[in-house]
C-alpha cells in the first residue's frame, strides 16, 4: 500500500534542503515553489541511460584485454598490458532495446527475492500488525523515537559491510515509511537509513565478500588484511553519517496528524506475527552469514512467512493471497529499474568498449606522482563504476590492471584496494545507474534530484574521508 502511493506521487526539490508544510514533507506534494532543476521520470532517465551507452559504442574504439582463469577469485581476470584494438560493433537501436528484457532477465534472482520479501511484508502490513506496533512505540517513545534512526542505520550499514547489501533494501522500504511518517519525517530519510547507510557499510568495509575480499584475492594479498585501518575509517564514516541523518531528519520534521495520536491497541496475534518476522530476519542473516545463501535462497523464507502470517493474523486464504500479489505488485517497477541497470552494462560489453573505458582512465595515472596517482585511482573508479556498476564486476577488470601500476609507482598493493572501495563504493550512493538506488527512490516516492540535493553535501565529504585515508595508507606505506 505504501509503495504504490509512493509510485503515484512525487515530490518538488529545493537545493537549500528546508521542508515547506506537513503535507508537503510527509505525501512529498508540491507546494507551489518551482524546483531549480527537474529530471524525468525514472523510467526516462534509465532508458536515457541505455541509449547514451548504445551512442558511446558509436565513439570509442572496441578494444579489449585478454583474460586468464584467476583461482583465488574463481574469475577470470584481465592481463595487464595486454589491451589490444578489436574490431567489435557499436550498438544498433534495435540492439539497445533488446539489452532491457536481457536485463531484466539477467537479474531474474534478484527480482525473485524482491518480489517474494515484498509480498511478504504486504501480508504482514494487511493483518495491521505492523501498523500497531509502530503506534504503540511512537506513542510510547514521544520525541525520543528519533534515536532508532541511527540504530537502524547501523544496521543497514552492518549489512553492507557483510554482504554488499543494495537491492535488498527496496522491500524493506514499506515498512520503513511506516515508522518514518509516524514519527513526521519526510521520505528522504527512508532512503538515507536503508540504501544510503548500507553504501557507506560496503564502501568503507573491512570483509565485503564481493568488495574488498575480491579485489584482495586478485591481488594475492591475504584476505582481510588492514582489517584495522578500514574499521577505524568504517567507524568514523559511520559517526559522520549517524551524526547527519538525526541533523538532516530532525532539521526536517513535521507535524504528525492528530488521528495518529492514538493507535490502536497491540494485539497478542500482532505479538506472534512480529516475532516470526523477526525471526525470518535472523535466519536470513544466518543463511546469508554461514550457509553463502544467494538471492533464490533469500527470498524463499519470505513465502513461508507470508502464508504463517497471513493465517496468524487472520487475513484467510484469499485476503492472504490478495495481499500478496498487492505487495509483489507494487514491487514491478522497482524490479524493472534494476534489470535496466544492467542493460547499461550489456550494451557496453557487447560492443567491447568497457576495457577501453578502463584503459583510457588509468593509463594517464602511471605519469602522477604517487600520492596524486592514488587520489586519481580514487576518482577513477568512480567514473567507472557508472557505466560499470558491478563492484565485483570492476574488481576483477581493474586490479590486475592497477597491481602492476602501482608496483612500479612504489604503492602498496592494499592501497589500490582502498582506492576502488572508496571510489566505486561511495558513488553508489548517488550513481544514476545503480539501480538498487534508483528502486528503492522510486518505492519510497522520493525524486531522484530530490535525492542528491539532500545528500551531496554529505557524500563530498565522506569521498573527502575516504581520500583522506588513502592518503594517508600511501603515507605510512599500509601493507
Amino acid at each position: 500500500m505504501i509503495v504504490s502511493r509512493g509510485f503515484a506521487t512525487c515530490g518538488a526539490l529545493w537545493l537549500d534542503g528546508e521542508a515547506s508544510g506537513a503535507d508537503n514533507a510527509l505525501m512529498n506534494e508540491p507546494d507551489g515553489h518551482e524546483p531549480r532543476l527537474r529530471l524525468p521520470h525514472p523510467l526516462i532517465l534509465m532508458s536515457g541511460c541505455v541509449f547514451i551507452a548504445a551512442a558511446a559504442t558509436w565513439l570509442l574504439p572496441a578494444g579489449l584485454y585478454d583474460r586468464v582463469a584467476d583461482a583465488a577469485s574463481g574469475r577470470d581476470v584481465v592481463i595487464a598490458g595486454s589491451y589490444h584494438r578489436t574490431d567489435g560493433s557499436p550498438t544498433t537501436v534495435l540492439e539497445a532495446l533488446t539489452a532491457i528484457p536481457r536485463g531484466i532477465v539477467g537479474v531474474a534472482d534478484i527480482l525473485a527475492m524482491i518480489f517474494l520479501i515484498g509480498g511478504a511484508l504486504t501480508v504482514i502490513d494487511r493483518t495491521g500488525a505492523l501498523g500497531r506496533a509502530v503506534g504503540a512505540f511512537v506513542a510510547r517513545a514521544g520525541a525520543r523515537g528519533g534515536l532508532l534512526l541511527p540504530v537502524i542505520a547501523v544496521l543497514f550499514a552492518a549489512g553492507g559491510m557483510l554482504f554488499n547489501m543494495a537491492e535488498e533494501c527496496v522491500a524493506l522500504v514499506p515498512v520503513l515509511m511506516l515508522f518514518t511518517r509516524r514519527l513526521g519525517y519526510t521520505r528522504e530519510v527512508v532512503v538515507m537509513i536503508s540504501i544510503g547507510s548500507a553504501a557507506l557499510g560496503g564502501a568503507f568495509s573491512h570483509m565485503n565478500p564481493f568488495q574488498v575480499i575480491i579485489a584482495q584475492g586478485v591481488l594475492e594479498l591475504p584476505s582481510g588484511s588492514a582489517a584495522g585501518f578500514r574499521l577505524f575509517f568504517l567507524a568514523l564514516a559511520i559517526i559522520i553519517w549517524c551524526v547527519f541523518v538525526m541533523r538532516y531528519a530532525n532539521r526536517h520534521r513535521v507535524a504528525i496528524a492528530a488521528a495518529e495520536d492514538h493507535p490502536e491497541p497491540l494485539r497478542s496475534s500482532d505479538v506472534v506475527v512480529l516475532l516470526l518476522m523477526l525471526a525470518t530476519f535472523a535466519y536470513l542473516g544466518w543463511g546469508i552469514q554461514f550457509e553463502g545463501w544467494d538471492f533464490v535462497e533469500m527470498g524463499a523464507p519470505f513465502f513461508g512467512l507470508a502464508i504463517v502470517a497471513g493465517f496468524v493474523g487472520g487475513l484467510g486464504p484469499a485476503a492472504t493471497a490478495d495481499a500478496f500479489v498487492a505487495g509483489a505488485r507494487d514491487m514491478t517497477f522497482a524490479g524493472v529499474l534494476i534489470g535496466m541497470a544492467r542493460a547499461i552494462v550489456l550494451v557496453l560489453q557487447d560492443a567491447q568498449v568497457v576495457d577501453t573505458i578502463v584503459y583510457g582512465l588509468f593509463l594517464p595515472l602511471e605519469h602522477l606522482p604517487v600520492v596524486a596517482s592514488a587520489v586519481g585511482m580514487v576518482i577513477a573508479h568512480a567514473v567507472l563504476h557508472v557505466p560499470v556498476s558491478s563492484v565485483s564486476g570492476q574488481a576483477v577488470l581493474t586490479m590486475p590492471i592497477l597491481g602492476p601500476l602501482a608496483d612500479l609507482l612504489g604503492m602498496s598493493r592494499q592501497v589500490v584496494v582502498l582506492t576502488f572501495q572508496y571510489g566505486a563504493g561511495l558513488i553508489d550512493m548517488i550513481n544514476p545507474t545503480n539501480g538498487a538506488l534508483m528502486a528503492v527512490l522510486t518505492a519510497a516516492g522520493v525524486r531522484f534530484e530530490s535525492w542528491i540535493a539532500a545528500a551531496f553535501r554529505i557524500w563530498l565529504l565522506l569521498l573527502a574521508l575516504g581520500i583522506a585515508a588513502v592518503v594517508l595508507a600511501v603515507l605510512t606505506d599500509l601493507s
